[in-house]
């Protein structure tokens, strides 16, 4: 009997014991937590996030605005044709000496090479010819009219002299006239022609080398090019697809590799009507004032065309993007506490601090404000 009464009152100590356990626990856990800091919890979504006080996190909307559309081309420097001359020499012969040299500046009348020529040899006979045939037939005009004035001879006669002076001087006005346009010096005749710069400006070409003939004009490459580069043009190839996206006299901002700080600013001067049948593409040009010479011919070029015509396109804030893998992204809420890490493709900058958005959202939808400052936060209180 004793026995039986010690084991039940060890049961109810036992019991007593469970319960005053269970009861603490449960009075525990009736209490409130403690406020935790927003943690950002990798669920197992790929993207996807969970925040626990997403109130801490302003939202921005997708908003359309109109903007300009901008096109970013490749382009390469060339020479303004209309500053651009070809130097050429009328008479065949052969170089003697060249005075200049490919990429050199040169001024208006500066001698760029030597030619000795047998065709001015041949001309300047030619003129001597006609120069000697000029004095002999203004001698006999002026014997014939002091013979007429005194009736030694018929007026018949007198004419006939006359005739023969106005033909003599024709010819000799014709051998001089050859004479310069072959380049020769009617003061110091010889058969060296000394070819002079037509212009000032920069050789961009030179097809001679001494001891090297030179042929007649027709079927020969230029001697020289000449090419005034205080203003250049920059040509870049637009597909036939963005063809509407260009305009005369858009902006464009051009950019050099050697000069990566700087932005050279143009605009459109010339849009080509004829596609070129391989690329399907249309030259456009882009005109640049060039007064130091920093833009040299071939000079590669990175072109962006602004257009006037605005059109509507998506923007978020800039400071809602951020960078990650070279790719653009933005949190965006899926639910209560849920977040989205979701790649966009940005397109231009917009005023106001707004980025244009050409893909992965849609008007109307929301994105973190502040998607640095939310990843920071909540990387730094995993």
């Amino acid at each position: 009997m004793n026995k039986q009464l010690t084991v039940r009152v060890t049961l109810a100590l036992a019991v007593t014991v469970l319960l005053t356990l269970t009861g603490c626990r449960s009075h525990l856990s009736d209490q409130p937590a403690k406020p935790s800091p927003s943690v950002m919890e990798q669920p197992a979504a790929g993207d996807a996030f969970r925040v626990q006080r997403p109130q801490l996190f302003p939202l921005a909307v997708v908003e359309t605005r109109p903007l300009p559309t901008v096109l970013t081309l490749p382009g390469i420097v060339v020479p303004d044709v209309n500053r651009t001359v070809h130097v050429y020499s009328l008479a065949a012969g052969r170089v003697m000496e060249v005075k200049t040299e490919l990429g050199r500046y040169v001024e208006k009348g500066q001698p760029l090479l030597l030619i000795h020529s047998p065709d001015l040899s041949a001309e300047i006979n030619v003129y001597l010819k006609a120069q000697a045939d000029e004095q002999l037939s203004h001698e006999a005009l002026v014997r014939a009219q002091e013979l007429y004035s005194h009736g030694a001879i018929s007026l018949k006669d007198l004419q006939q002299a006359d005739d023969a002076e106005h033909k003599s001087q024709a010819d000799l006005t014709t051998a001089t006239q050859q004479l310069r346009i072959l380049g020769a010096d009617l003061h110091h005749l010889s058969p060296l022609i000394e070819v002079k710069a037509p212009i000032s400006g920069t050789i961009v070409e030179q097809n001679i080398s001494p001891g090297e003939a030179v042929k007649s004009v027709d079927n020969s490459p230029a001697l020289f090019t000449i090419a005034d580069l205080s203003r250049v043009w920059v040509l870049s190839n637009v597909y036939e697809n963005d063809l509407g996206k260009v305009h005369l006299d858009d902006l464009a901002e051009v950019r050099f590799n050697a000069y990566p700080d700087r932005v050279f600013r143009g605009r459109v001067d010339n849009i080509s009507r004829v596609l070129d049948p391989s690329t399907r593409t249309a030259a456009v040009r882009i005109v640049l004032d060039n007064p130091r010479g920093m833009l040299r011919p071939q000079m590669f070029a990175t072109v962006k065309i602004v257009s006037r015509k605005l059109v509507s396109r998506m923007v978020v804030p800039s400071s809602s993007l951020f960078q990650l893998h070279d790719q653009y992204w933005v949190f965006v809420p899926t639910g209560p506490g849920l977040f989205e890490r979701r790649q966009v493709q940005a397109g231009i900058t917009a005023p106001g601090g707004y980025q244009e958005i050409l893909s992965g959202l849609e008007p109307g939808e929301k994105v973190v404000a502040n998607s640095l400052q939310f990843a920071q936060t909540v990387e730094a209180e995993k």
